[in-house]
C-alpha cells in the first residue's frame, strides 16, 4: 500500500437487530446523542483511518445519513454501499419467500465499488475499544510489504464479551505457534457462568464448560483489496449450491466461513491480533443500560471527550 494512502473502515450496518427489536445502529448510548458506532468511527479516525464505508439497506439511507453520516463526514471521508437481497450472480433467481439478505460476506462484497485501499471490517453495533483499531490500522498500513493473501483479525477474551442478559453466539479461535489463525469454531449458545462461561449444543439441555479466556472473533478483520475477488468467487459458489444441504430461505454466506475456507485450502494466512479491552454491545434491550454506564466510565477516565463530534 502507498504509505500516503490511509486504510478504510467498512462498517456493516445493514442488519436489523431481531433480538433487540429495531434499528439499534442508530440508538443513542449517551446524553450527547452518540451511538456505539460513533465511538468506533472516532477511534478509527484518531488512529489514522482515512475513510469510512457504511454498508446499509437502501431503505434506511435517509435515516442513517441524518443520524450518523452527516455528523462524521466533517472529520472523515464517508461513502455508502447497499446490501440488497436481489444483488446475486447473473443467471440465478432469489428463492420465492426469501426476505433477508445473504449474510456478512455479501455485506462486505457490496462495498467493492467504493474501496480502493486495504480495509478493516467491523459491526456497527459492537464497541471494540481503541486498542483493536490501533492494531488493525498498523497491520493494514504495512499491507504493501507482505503477501496480499495475508489478512488479520483482532480477537477478544471470551469473558470480556459476555452479557448478563442471555446467551450469545461467538466464534472461538485457535492459532498456530506463529500466531496465525488456524480456525474459528462457531458456538451459537454461550452463557456467562460465574467468572467462567459455558456453551450448549442442544438448546440448553446440557452444558459444556469454557474458561472464559478463549480468544473469540467479534468480526473485526483486516483485508487487502484483492480479498474482494475471493469474496466474489465464494459468494457465487454459495448461491450456486443453494438447495443442497442449506435452507434457501435462511442460509447465509458468512465472512468468517469464507476466511476459514481459504485458510484450510492453504490460500490465506490470518494474523491473530488480540485486544485486552472489554467489548460491549446491545444484543438485548437490557444491555443498553450497561453500555451507557460503560461509556460514562470511559469518559470519566478521559478515554473519550464528553462530545465526540
Amino acid at each position: 500500500m502507498n504509505k500516503a494512502m490511509k486504510p478504510a473502515l467498512l462498517i456493516m450496518a445493514a442488519g436489523m437487530g431481531s433480538r433487540y427489536g429495531g434499528l439499534k445502529q442508530i440508538d443513542t448510548v449517551d446524553d450527547e446523542g452518540n451511538k456505539i458506532v460513533d465511538f468506533s468511527i472516532y477511534d478509527a479516525w484518531r488512529v489514522g483511518f482515512g475513510k469510512v464505508v457504511f454498508v446499509i439497506k437502501k431503505e434506511n439511507e435517509a435515516d442513517f445519513r441524518k443520524a450518523i453520516g452527516e455528523r462524521v463526514e466533517k472529520h472523515i471521508d464517508v461513502a455508502y454501499a447497499f446490501q440488497d437481497l436481489h444483488d446475486i450472480p447473473e443467471g440465478y433467481k432469489v428463492p420465492e419467500g426469501r426476505i433477508k439478505p445473504w449474510g456478512t460476506a455479501q455485506a462486505v462484497l457490496s462495498a467493492a465499488g467504493v474501496l480502493q485501499e486495504p480495509f478493516a471490517v467491523i459491526n456497527a453495533d459492537d464497541f471494540y475499544g481503541r486498542e483493536a483499531f490501533v492494531k488493525i490500522h498498523d497491520f493494514l498500513k504495512e499491507q504493501g510489504e507482505r503477501d496480499e493473501n495475508e489478512y488479520a483479525m483482532v480477537g477478544f477474551l471470551l469473558k470480556n464479551t459476555l452479557t448478563e442478559n442471555g446467551y450469545v453466539s461467538r466464534g472461538i479461535c485457535s492459532a498456530d505457534e506463529n500466531g496465525f489463525l488456524q480456525g474459528v469454531t462457531e458456538r451459537t449458545r454461550i452463557e456467562k457462568d460465574g467468572e467462567r462461561a459455558k456453551y450448549s449444543l442442544d438448546d440448553g439441555k446440557t452444558w459444556l464448560p469454557l474458561t472464559g479466556d478463549e480468544i473469540v472473533s467479534m468480526n473485526i478483520w483486516g483485508f487487502s483489496l484483492s480479498f474482494m475477488d475471493e469474496l466474489k468467487s465464494a459468494f457465487e459458489r454459495f448461491i450456486g449450491e443453494l438447495g443442497g444441504d442449506s435452507d434457501p430461505l435462511k442460509a447465509e454466506c458468512y465472512l468468517p466461513s469464507v476466511v476459514d475456507g481459504m485458510i484450510k485450502e492453504g490460500r490465506a494466512r490470518v494474523r491473530m491480533l488480540s485486544s485486552a479491552d472489554r467489548w460491549f454491545g446491545v444484543t438485548y434491550k437490557e444491555d443498553k443500560e450497561n453500555v451507557r454506564r460503560s461509556v460514562e466510565e470511559l469518559k470519566k477516565k478521559g478515554v473519550y471527550p464528553e462530545r465526540l463530534w
